[in-house]
């Protein structure tokens, strides 16, 4: 039980309780353990990775991963540390996604040992009477204690009644597969501790709660996220994800090493070094030992040896207007967002150039021609077309 209790709570950012924890392990039973997932776009990216990789502690020492894929609850979205109401996607759009979900999480976890379900399998089947009575389970002053809701009332932006029955129904996913455990990043606490309220008033032991940290994106500021544009996603090329690792700040490497490979980043290394080792070991693990060597010398040869003109670039439309502009619509070819301020204060830093030479007035009217390759960064070029 020692063992596994520090397999499991190593990395954790929260857990209630760890007794509890110690208690359920020493029953000697398989523990149900369960991870939500809202199928709100196509990608799981390494943000999501790390909940999946906990997940995967669990299998490993013998228990049952519980899989949910938010079918039901990815219509309303999880407001959990959103500023504003998420946009709502179709119904179409959410079966789509489930079914790259699922193809993704394997990467990660033993399909032999995980049981997926989908939670609009008894969400979409309540009445609106049974939604009543489960709504009586909880009141709005908990509800409003939500630190995000608590934000967007001081800020005057809408909270939509819709978005209050999320934590409600994620919870009420607790009582029907009987969870012992349910995982989930550390701006999930409110909900699964709702989950615990809710088993035990209907009669069921209490799931423990397992936090685990949130993976800041590429930025270095905000957490992993697509509407973002800061993420890298698990079907991302083995070009493209090593790319986008090499690009992030030697600050927040430390972070990556710990959270996506579990361990601390070398001390005696050159950051540079560093580096590559992390992208390559992520890109073998999602794609393939091949894959990472032949994306690490592709990568060498386009930056370390500034051998653009050989290599294979993402291709930028010919553009005719000022220079501001057209890196703004070079990094979009990267699926990088970057503001019009950013990109000037790039081009007036000298970090932009065209066929070699540095651009250095944003405002400039330039016209490109085929051919051409546009550098936007130590790790970002285009080729134009």
């Amino acid at each position: 039980m020692r063992d596994q209790l520090t397999q499991l709570t190593r990395g954790a950012a929260q857990i209630i309780t760890e007794a509890e924890l110690a208690q359920k392990l020493r029953a000697n039973r398989p523990l149900r353990v369960k991870l939500g997932v809202d199928p709100t776009s196509a990608d799981i990216h390494l943000g999501h990775t790390v909940v999946l990789r906990k997940l995967r502690d669990f299998q490993e020492l013998g228990h049952q991963a519980i899989l949910i894929i938010g079918d039901f609850t990815a219509l309303i979205g999880d407001p959990s540390g959103r500023s504003v109401t998420r946009p709502t996607i179709t119904r179409e759009e959410v079966e789509r996604n489930a079914k790259t979900y699922r193809e993704q999480a394997f990467k990660i976890l033993d399909q032999s040992k995980t049981e997926i379900v989908y939670n609009g399998s008894w969400l979409g089947k309540l009445s609106f009477e049974d939604v009543i009575r489960l709504n009586s389970n909880v009141t709005l002053q908990q509800l409003l204690q939500r630190e995000d809701f608590r934000a967007r009332m001081k800020s005057e932006q809408p909270i939509h009644a819709h978005e209050i029955q999320y934590p409600i129904m994620q919870a009420y996913d607790s009582v029907m597969v009987k969870a012992d455990v349910e995982l989930g990043g550390t701006d999930q606490l409110f909900n699964i501790l709702l989950g615990r309220d809710l088993q035990k008033q209907n009669g069921q032991p209490q799931q423990i709660v397992l936090l685990t940290p949130i993976l800041e994106g590429l930025d270095g500021k905000q957490k992993m996220s697509k509407s973002l544009g800061n993420y890298v996603a698990l079907n991302d090329s083995a070009a493209e994800m090593f790319g986008k690792l090499m690009s992030i700040s030697d600050e927040l490497m430390v972070r990556y090493y710990l959270l996506l490979l579990s361990r601390e980043l070398p001390k005696n290394k050159h950051p540079l070094q560093a580096k590559k080792e992390l992208a390559a070991e992520i890109v073998a693990t999602y794609h393939s030992r091949a894959a990472a060597n032949k994306a690490e010398e592709e990568w060498t040869r386009r930056f370390s040896e500034k051998r653009l003109s050989e290599t294979e670039l993402p291709i930028l439309a010919s553009q005719s207007n000022e220079t501001v502009t057209i890196v703004v619509k070079g990094f979009a070819v990267h699926g990088i967002t970057k503001s019009r301020a950013e990109a000037s204060r790039l081009i007036k830093q000298g970090s932009i150039q065209l066929d070699g030479a540095k651009l250095r007035n944003p405002t400039e009217q330039i016209t490109l021609s085929a051919n051409q390759i546009l550098r936007l960064d130590k790790t970002h070029a285009v080729r134009v077309r």
